[in-house]
């Protein structure tokens, strides 16, 4: 079919040009990227005893995501196309489930406001049911004992270990 000049266009031309391209995706990874190397910059990235400090790995996953962000808006900028793959147990055609990603979210958020409060126990307790019913899992209580012991192992390896993470139960003062 012919163009406004009169020369024949290619069908994949035409095709290209109506995919939109996800440059908020790139501009995104590179962002977080940003984001933690803003975070890692108030960290120490040596230690006297370990050598390895606690900024080190922040700067590295943060390098990380900038460097992924900027060959993605290449491949991006490249016309490169993304579309929904089959998996194992989901169709690329079918939407994502909205509830479980916002459960997900909820379950990845909860550290951040309840960790001081509850500590590591209800925490990973909380935490680790809410992912459950995420990934679909309707035995609540199979998940809350899962979670409460998943929890207290983790409280009491990271205390033999050394690491203060504070009292089994803050707001008990056990």
């Amino acid at each position: 079919m012919p163009n406004e000049r009169g020369h024949a266009a290619a069908v994949g031309d035409s095709a290209k040009a109506a995919v939109p391209r996800p440059w908020w995706l790139g501009g995104l990874v590179v962002a977080l990227g940003c984001l933690c190397l803003y975070g890692a910059f108030s960290l120490p990235q040596v230690a006297r005893y370990a050598g390895i400090g606690p900024g080190l790995f922040v700067t590295l996953v943060g390098s990380g995501l900038v460097l992924l962000g900027l060959l993605l808006l290449i491949q991006i900028a490249q016309g490169e196309t993304f579309t929904p793959q089959d998996t194992e147990d989901a169709s690329g055609s079918e939407k994502a489930n909205l509830t479980a990603l916002l459960t997900a979210l909820a379950a990845a958020t909860v550290p951040v406001l309840t960790m001081r409060a509850l500590g590591v126990p209800l925490t990973a307790l909380l935490s680790f049911t809410l992912v459950a019913r995420a990934f679909g899992s309707r035995r609540t209580m199979i998940d809350i004992a899962t979670g409460a012991i998943l929890g207290s192992l983790a409280w009491f390896l990271f205390t033999r270990l050394g690491l203060q993470l504070g009292g089994f139960m803050p707001f008990a003062g056990i």
